[in-house]
């Protein structure tokens, strides 16, 4: 695989497959809802921090957008250590979505991003849909968000027996508190792979004001000690989310049954994307635009290598622009 960013200097040299397609080779521009991105690949969010920590490693202005780890109102721990352990051929995390909340991260950490040129879609959490309307009020007089992605995965302590995104009912009440609110950013809503109809909750989320929907979060996981015989991460009974390659075809079949339910929604993949075969195999089953995530902790590089690879494949394909793969698996 060739590599985009080599390590000369902070921001290395672009790959030749990557400036080929810049150059005009390959348009790698792509609409995502109401926005038109330079190309298709994000980072996920979780997995590059709150601001600008990978700058180091490329630049962020040249990745279609940079999805911040989700926040919410006040600053939030998350849960106690260890909270990441590999599992197979992918990562179980239980980080608990740590943050410093809202205000801290637009005062401390928005204006490094914006510094960078970064795209900066933030995502958003909370326990119950007034934490979520609260969230969205306090980012409706911040400047410079491209938009906000709403992670309806966290647990609803208003109903125990579900996470938001379980339920079509309580994802659509979550977006559209949150789009009273936001009326000029584009929200997006990030969905559990983990229900028994993904298409009928996409299109609860479509349906209260999401421009677009994130496919897919983690799988609920666990891994058990042999020698403790507990649970191995700090959260104990509560497992942890099972992300990198391991997720991957769940994915694309979660693209594929959103895409074909609902032919004219914006979706953005997310879920195992290594390399730009992975890309493109989601932009086929019907994503726009895709996410990279738990590879960067491998190759924190990865997500502007994906980005080349996906520029070399275009090439050596003859495909002309990038938004022609769109749903092509379908036929």
């Amino acid at each position: 695989m060739s590599e985009p960013y080599a390590a000369t200097g902070r921001r290395g040299r672009v790959g030749r497959a990557w400036r080929a397609a810049t150059r005009g080779d390959v348009d790698l521009s792509v609409p995502v809802g109401s926005l038109t991105l330079p190309n298709p690949v994000m980072t996920a969010s979780g997995t590059a921090g709150h601001a600008d920590e990978l700058e180091a490693y490329g630049p962020l202005a040249a990745l279609g957008a940079v999805v911040v780890k989700s926040l919410s109102v006040t600053p939030w721990p998350g849960n106690p250590a260890p909270r990441v352990h590999q599992a197979g051929a992918g990562m179980l995390n239980s980080v608990g979505l740590q943050g410093p909340g809202i205000e801290a991260w637009a005062r401390d950490d928005l204006p490094r991003l914006a510094h960078a040129g970064a795209r900066t879609v933030v995502s958003i959490w909370g326990q119950r849909v007034a934490d979520y309307a609260e969230a969205a009020a306090m980012l409706g007089g911040v400047d410079g968000l491209t938009a906000v992605e709403v992670n309806v995965s966290c647990p609803n302590i208003e109903d125990r027996r579900h996470m938001f995104a379980h339920s079509a009912t309580a994802t659509a009440e979550v977006l559209s508190a949150v789009a009273e609110r936001l009326v000029d950013v584009p929200l997006w809503a990030k969905l559990s792979p983990t229900v028994s109809d993904l298409a009928e909750v996409a299109g609860a989320a479509l349906g209260a004001g999401a421009e677009a929907v994130t496919l897919v979060n983690t799988a609920l996981g666990m891994a058990i000690d042999l020698e403790t015989r507990a649970p191995v991460l700090g959260s104990g009974s509560a497992g942890g989310g099972l992300s990198g390659p391991s997720i991957h075809p769940i994915a694309v079949r979660a693209v594929f049954d959103v895409r074909a339910a609902h032919p004219d929604a914006t979706i953005i993949g997310v879920g195992g994307v290594t390399t730009g075969r992975d890309a493109v195999e989601l932009l086929l089953a019907g994503a726009d635009a895709v996410q990279v995530g738990t590879a960067t902790f491998r190759d924190p590089r990865a997500a502007w290598r994906v980005l080349d690879e996906i520029g070399a494949w275009c090439a050596s394909h003859k495909v002309r622009a990038v938004r022609e793969l769109r749903g092509q698996a379908h036929g």
